[in-house]
């Protein structure tokens, strides 16, 4: 794509060089700032068309919503608008809102700008709000000291000094960015997809092996189990309690005696440690043996499996690669080696995670405790077949593996080559003059 014959300096340092004929100017000379407050007990509609903050960073527009959930105050959208958001600039909570038939409204944590006529057109400044280059302007003016609740003044959002092209180079540049983005978005979506077709039959790959074994002749019988169905005739069926040498959960040093924790050497994990990955790799932090000889802290062997037993993430499984410790909300899984295979047992119970969080007692918070984890019904097939297993496993998921990093990979450079045509087009490092006429 070529550049404008001709630049000047903007004067903006987050701007640069513009195209010469570009106009620099305040934003608040051809923006309007728009305060509509109000209060969503006085909206006589039984709903409204809502535009949230946690449904615009979703979906990139509103929804209809009962008004006896809508709580605390809002606006009143009755001009198509572009909605920035005054939390955390970083994740540019930014949308182009329209009145609807329903009530309209919005969250009062956006900033409501519309245009003032035939000087912008709303499109164009849309694109230019959602640029990497002003979300960086905007993240410099935080008042916050959190990185979860920034906010900026709305001065900043709707008040700044702009380089400005004629109206329809503006329509020019936000009909180029509409086809990009889009094609760019479906290639995203496509992507996306794949991955999750992938991680489909990374599921039903392993679930498939660690409950039918590798060979597709062997007799099979009713395993007794609904979740299981058949399995290979000669395989036992056991409570994971007879085939553990240790049951037990984690406890946490307590924080304020630095002593444990100084020059630590032994991972201990937390619930936030654990992902889809078989293995843990990211301890929350690091103890000392002074914390597991004092009896503060419990150090399992390597190869142990630990669950998570209660919150959020409980059900999710991983095996430690060393002697490892972790806290009160994890049980760990020592098994008898004679018998059993970690990797194998590893790969089985995490087929599992779903039937422990659905059989996890339904209370307010929900609780998995080490002895309910030792009643559950596991196979057990002979040792030699749970190495192959295992081995098997390992091959066919590092491919996959593989395939689901490197499309990870293309994503991440179709978001950088969003981002980039965007700020591009709207500073004028790209001449789209043309773009419509060319296009049409």
């Amino acid at each position: 794509m070529k550049p404008y014959p001709k630049y000047k300096d903007s004067g903006i340092e987050w701007l640069g060089e513009v195209p010469e004929e570009w106009s620099i100017l305040r934003s608040d000379s051809v923006i309007n700032y728009v305060r509509n407050q109000i209060d969503p007990e006085t909206i006589e509609s039984d709903t409204v068309f809502h535009y949230s903050i946690p449904i615009v960073q979703e979906s990139g527009t509103g929804q209809s919503e009962p008004t006896d959930e809508l709580g605390s105050a809002k606006q009143l959208i009755t001009l198509k608008s572009v909605l920035v958001s005054k939390l955390n600039p970083h994740k540019a909570t930014i949308c182009i809102a329209e009145p609807q038939d329903e009530v309209t409204i919005c969250s009062s944590e956006f900033i409501a700008i519309a245009m003032q006529a035939k000087k912008c057109d709303i499109t164009f400044l849309f694109y230019l709000s959602n640029s990497e280059m002003n979300r960086q302007r905007l993240d410099a003016r935080v008042q916050s000291v959190t990185r979860s609740h920034q906010r900026v003044y709305p001065s900043d959002i709707y008040k700044f000094w702009l380089a400005l092209p004629p109206k329809f180079e503006q329509k020019a540049i936000a009909t180029f960015l509409d086809r990009e983005t889009a094609r760019i978005d479906a290639l995203i979506q496509k992507k996306e997809r794949m991955i999750e077709l992938l991680k489909e039959k990374r599921i039903a790959l392993i679930t498939r092996a660690v409950t039918k074994g590798l060979d597709p002749n062997v007799p099979m019988k009713d395993s007794g189990i609904e979740w299981l169905g058949e399995v290979p005739k000669h395989w036992e069926v056991n409570r994971i309690k007879y085939i553990a040498s240790r049951i037990q959960t984690g406890c946490t040093p307590p924080t304020s005696n630095e002593k444990y924790y100084e020059d630590g050497t032994i991972q201990w994990f937390g619930p936030s440690s654990f992902t889809d990955d078989l293995y843990l790799t990211d301890p929350v932090k690091m103890i000392n043996d002074i914390s597991i000889t004092d009896g503060v802290a419990r150090l399992f062997e390597k190869g142990s499996i630990m669950i998570v037993g209660i919150g959020a993430t409980i059900g999710k499984i991983a095996q430690n690669t060393m002697p490892s410790s972790c806290n009160q909300q994890i049980t760990v899984i020592t098994l008898k080696r004679s018998k059993c295979y970690p990797d194998y047992y590893t790969y089985l119970l995490k087929t599992m995670e779903n039937t422990i969080r659905g059989i996890a007692p339904s209370a307010t918070l929900a609780i998995f405790d080490q002895g309910e984890i030792g009643c559950l019904l596991v196979l057990l097939p002979p040792l030699h077949e749970q190495m192959q297993v295992a081995d098997f496993l390992s091959g066919q998921l590092r491919e996959l593996t593989y395939m689901i990093s490197a499309i990870c990979s293309s994503i991440d450079l179709l978001r950088e080559y969003r981002s980039s045509i965007i700020n591009h087009a709207v500073t004028g490092k790209i001449d789209l003059r043309d773009y419509d006429a060319q296009a049409q």
